[in-house]
């Protein structure tokens, strides 16, 4: 009762980009022709899924005041850890798998820690771990093509339920427990004050640092099953997989309506703002734009989302609305 009472006062602030999706599906078939076959759509929910799981990870560090660059390294890393190591043999894959996403957990260790204890910026930090994670990729692979992952992974990656993608059911189960977390339990509502306001949280004693560091680690611990999963679609991965997950986890997020200078936000928001972002890849596509396109899209949105937050926005109401009595007095 809890959760819905809280999910019905700070949903409309994150209406807007469900109404947006819902019109551009609506349109997808006018702008391009086959962009919401049977075959599109669960390209579509597939891909959107991979992305919606980064991006949750995304959100909850935003929401805490940082920037994770990390996304594309973790999601290469884990996608050569489970592709590489278990050899193609099936036995093999749960271990390498807790590997890959106890590898993205460290990750956010060390991009929470620098962040906390050693002042350094979260842009800095974590743009420094992400050149790490690179390397890392190249030592592991010697910079040759990466193997098959088991198929028992491509098996569950690509398989459905009732018509209904696997990997849309492991984001929807992932989005409901965090949404859940945040919006219903003491954590999540210290979580959140601790965004909205971290000096006060602070005098309340919450642990802030602690909080920072958790949500890093978390976050890395979603990118990495995000490539474990990215890998077991593509069946083959390259090499650097996650390269171009980095400007749409971003702009998932503030498409969802999270401010980028933290506190509230919506990582289900934040996973509609993923389908958006796929689905108009999707049509862009089909109208035959080039795929460079769709980057400048996501730029052009985290620019706007960024400008529109900075705008000061109460000041501009009351000089409107001081204009209108000296008008009509």
């Amino acid at each position: 009762m809890t959760f819905l009472k809280s999910w019905k006062t700070r949903q409309p602030q994150f209406l807007a980009i469900w109404l947006a999706t819902i019109l551009l599906f609506i349109l997808s078939p006018i702008l391009a022709r086959g962009s919401v076959s049977d075959s599109s759509i669960l390209i579509v929910f597939s891909f959107a899924s991979i992305l919606a799981i980064a991006a949750v990870g995304q959100t909850l560090v935003i929401q805490q005041g940082g920037l994770d660059l990390t996304v594309p390294g973790v999601m290469s890393v884990a996608a050569v850890i489970v592709s590489k190591y278990p050899g193609g043999q099936n036995g093999e894959l749960l271990q390498w798998l807790v590997i890959a996403i106890v590898s993205g957990a460290l990750s956010g260790l060390v991009c929470g820690v620098a962040n906390t204890y050693f002042r350094i910026t979260p842009f800095v930090a974590t743009l420094s771990v992400n050149a790490l994670l690179y390397g890392a990729v190249l030592f592991m692979t010697k910079g040759t093509s990466t193997q098959a992952v088991p198929a028992l992974l491509g098996d569950f990656a690509v398989g459905r339920v009732a018509g209904f993608p696997n990997l849309a059911i492991v984001a929807i189960i992932v989005v409901v427990l965090f949404e859940i977390a945040i919006r219903a339990t003491a954590i999540g509502r210290r979580f959140v004050a601790i965004g909205d306001n971290e000096r006060a949280a602070r005098v309340a004693g919450m642990r802030v640092v602690g909080f920072h560091i958790a949500t890093y680690v978390v976050a890395g611990a979603l990118y990495a099953l995000a490539g474990v999963l990215l890998a077991g679609y593509l069946g083959i991965p390259s090499l650097l997989v996650g390269n171009s997950y980095l400007l749409p986890t971003i702009a998932a997020v503030v498409l969802g309506g999270t401010s980028l200078l933290g506190g509230a936000g919506s990582v289900a928001a934040s996973a509609i703002g993923a389908l958006f972002l796929i689905q108009l890849q999707q049509v862009t596509l089909g109208m035959g734009a080039p795929s460079a396109v769709q980057d400048i899209i996501e730029a052009a949105i985290i620019a706007v989302g960024m400008g529109l937050r900075l705008l000061p926005w109460r000041r501009l109401f009351d000089n409107s609305t001081r204009g209108r009595r000296e008008v009509n007095p």
